[in-house]
């Protein structure tokens, strides 16, 4: 989006927000108090930990009642029944990532379901054993790649590639990607990228990427921790093998919400893809005759393990109500004009890591004297995040935030700087 000089005023900013068709969503989310500032928190910390929606408490305490109500009968007789509770938020899901119901299920936290994934889809051979990653990519990432290529019995310093940008570069370019990816060839097992960069903002092309790696005979995973909730997204279509999210930043599930899973629906019958298995992956008409063998459900709920935690279900539920009635196109819409609103409005104020392919946060560089700044910031009730050396994170989140949110924070950065 293109701005002028007239733009940086609160009367625009207002004006913005008084057309905004979504901004009747912000009541539906708890803000945060100041204790030390005056005035209200602003808070653009929803890529770390998304705000609780108010409907969150209402739905957890419902099945608290119906666990007082009916104690283990609450599996069947809850208004929402714990044995399919995670089922009510499969559309849902699905919806916000582009892919088919069958393909998609809620369960266990991020890296978990990231490394059940990798036991079906990283299965290297002695010439086909590497796994090529992003640079910068998520420390937790790095730990699990590695894990899986010593649990193999490889080297991670040979299993393990990681990019790099181009010297003077800060982001990747999508035809380096795909030339490491060619370079590579049949060496190569596994592609294991986040959708956006946690540290630079940087969103990178997967159907691309994913038609490049199939090419090689490789397979293609992705991290939706920074995408789910943040971008529009077309799993199915862009063949996708697999991918995993979280669900407590920008889909506000509360600290430790539980985690999502994508299994493209070509593999589900697959007799070749190997799989950890539990009861609640087995055939659900069937489950509770105790069977010794496993029969599987026959799509991504066949990855299930345990019975998920209806608590954290119902506080996902509350979120996930909002962004249906929200939909992803126009949140999207919302979250482009504001992020490049506040990419206007700090321009000259500090250096923007984040290119303009990206989703709703901005990764701003500000090497002198940072650690004073973010002190500074906080006192005048600003919360984000910041990265270790140099890094702020600030992420207007379209379901909440406000643009009059993203012109005081700018004049916030003004002063301080």
């Amino acid at each position: 989006m293109n701005f002028s000089a007239n733009d940086q005023s609160l009367e625009f900013a207002q004006k913005k927000d008084s057309d905004d068709p979504l901004r009747n969503f912000r009541e539906s989310f708890c803000f945060p108090q100041s204790e030390s500032s005056e005035g209200p928190i602003l808070y653009f910390a929803g890529h770390s930990l998304g705000l609780m929606p108010k409907k969150a408490p209402e739905y957890i305490q419902e099945e608290c009642e119906a666990w007082a109500k009916f104690g283990v009968e609450g599996h069947f007789k809850s208004r929402h029944p714990w044995v399919s509770y995670h089922e009510t938020l499969t559309e849902q899901m699905a919806n916000l990532v582009g892919a088919k119901n069958s393909e998609v299920v809620v369960m266990n936290t991020l890296t978990v379901n990231l490394h059940l994934m990798m036991v079906s889809f990283y299965r290297p051979t002695a010439k086909r054993f590497k796994i090529l990653i992003e640079p910068n990519s998520f420390p937790s990432d790095q730990y699990a790649v590695d894990s899986q290529a010593k649990f193999h019995g490889f080297d991670p310093k040979e299993a393990i590639v990681e990019l790099a940008p181009r010297q003077g570069e800060e982001c990747m370019r999508e035809s380096d990607i795909l030339d490491k990816i060619d370079e590579l060839g049949d060496e190569l097992a596994l592609v294991m990228l986040g959708n956006v960069n946690y540290l630079t903002g940087q969103r990178y092309n997967f159907k691309s990427i994913s038609e490049k790696a199939h090419e090689k005979g490789a397979m293609a995973g992705f991290n939706l921790a920074h995408g789910a909730g943040n971008l529009l997204l077309e799993l199915h279509d862009w063949e996708v093998d697999f991918a995993v999210w979280c669900s407590y930043k920008y889909l506000n599930s509360g600290p430790g919400g539980l985690a999502g899973c994508f299994v493209h629906e070509r593999h589900h019958k697959d007799p070749n893809i190997p799989r950890f298995e539990g009861w609640w992956g087995h055939d659900k008409k069937r489950r509770f005759l105790m069977e010794r063998e496993f029969k599987s459900i026959g799509n991504a709920e066949a990855w299930q393990l345990s019975n998920p935690p209806i608590f954290q279900l119902a506080s996902l539920r509350a979120s996930m109500d909002l962004f249906e009635k929200a939909t992803m196109k126009a949140l999207r819409k919302k979250g482009d004009e504001l992020t490049s609103y506040l990419q206007f409005l700090l321009k000259e104020k500090c250096h923007v890591v984040t290119p303009d392919d990206r989703g709703s946060m901005l990764c701003l560089k500000i090497e002198e004297g940072s650690k004073k700044l973010l002190e500074s910031l906080k006192s005048k009730g600003v919360i984000f995040d910041f990265r270790e050396p140099d890094i702020f994170r600030v992420t207007p989140a379209p379901i909440y935030n406000s643009f009059q949110d993203v012109y005081h924070l700018a004049q916030i950065f003004e002063e301080v700087l």
